[in-house]
């Protein structure tokens, strides 16, 4: 009797990718909940806002402050939205997550003891960075997907008068300033083998974008800060309003890619713990 030859099994193509996208699929539902319910809370008080009264509040206030939590345009749909949603409470949702992800990528799981196991099972270090970055990224265009649905639904309802492709413009914006913050959690924790690490660094860029142009705002003298913030290259052109702002793009994007670079290559040669 002849023994039976079995195939040898097929590798599993891009198993990091998959892994992090199926694994991560409740808190991708969270997320989403979460943005569709800031969406709806917010955007449909836009014709209640229209009044002279808010008018008359704004002009009352500093222009400091107005310019810092970006109300200047706060009358019209583009401006509502930019100040309410994709400026401030969608800004840090989409920074938060970013973070999160980026930060347990590398970081975590090395904390953890996945990384290593990981590791062993034929996987490389560049091919586990690279995957983890381009998760981070599938997990955070999703989200975007998810903002441009909810705000196009209640574009008429909500008489925001918002262009469709300008809307897609400013997404491109809010997921490109999300992933810039993951992937340098993702190249922190690469570098540290910490979380804590991962989820630091990845804050303190958000956190110093937002201040780095609030600052530019409010100082004529320091208006070159602005090439520093991921935060004005994502919305200093105010592409819901203008469209694409091509240079901004660039430099998230680009940003991304670079510190994606980093993680990859701190991974590649450092001595990996469980």
């Amino acid at each position: 009797m002849t023994a039976e030859v079995r195939a040898p099994a097929r590798p599993v193509v891009v198993p990091v990718l998959r892994r992090g996208l199926l694994d991560g699929w409740r808190g991708q539902i969270g997320w989403s909940i979460g943005i569709v319910a800031i969406v709806g809370l917010y955007l449909p008080l836009f014709p209640a806002m229209r009044s002279p009264e808010l008018t008359g509040l704004l002009d009352s206030l500093p222009r400091e402050l107005v310019r810092t939590i970006g109300y200047e345009d706060i009358a019209t749909g583009a401006g509502y939205t930019q100040a309410t949603f994709f400026g401030l409470i969608g800004f840090v949702l989409i920074t938060i997550a970013g973070i999160v992800w980026g930060a347990a990528a590398i970081g975590g799981a090395e904390e953890s003891g996945r990384l290593e196991l990981t590791l062993a099972h034929a996987v490389g270090r560049v091919q586990y960075a690279l995957e983890s970055a381009v998760a981070a990224m599938v997990k955070l265009l999703l989200l975007g997907v998810v903002a441009w649905i909810a705000v196009a639904i209640l574009n008429g309802p909500a008489e925001l008068d918002v262009s469709t492709s300008n809307l897609a413009a400013v997404v491109l914006a809010w997921v490109g300033v999300g992933l810039f913050s993951a992937t340098a959690a993702l190249a922190a924790g690469a570098v540290a083998g910490r979380r804590s690490w991962g989820v630091g660094i990845g804050a303190g860029v958000a956190v110093a974008g937002y201040v780095l142009q609030a600052v530019a705002n409010n100082a004529d003298d320091l208006d070159g800060l602005r090439i520093f913030s991921p935060f004005e290259w994502a919305f200093g052109q105010a592409p819901l309003a203008n469209g694409v702002d091509g240079p901004g793009l660039a430099l998230l994007w680009g940003g991304s890619a670079l510190l994606t670079a980093v993680a990859t290559a701190a991974l590649a040669r450092r001595d990996v713990t469980g």
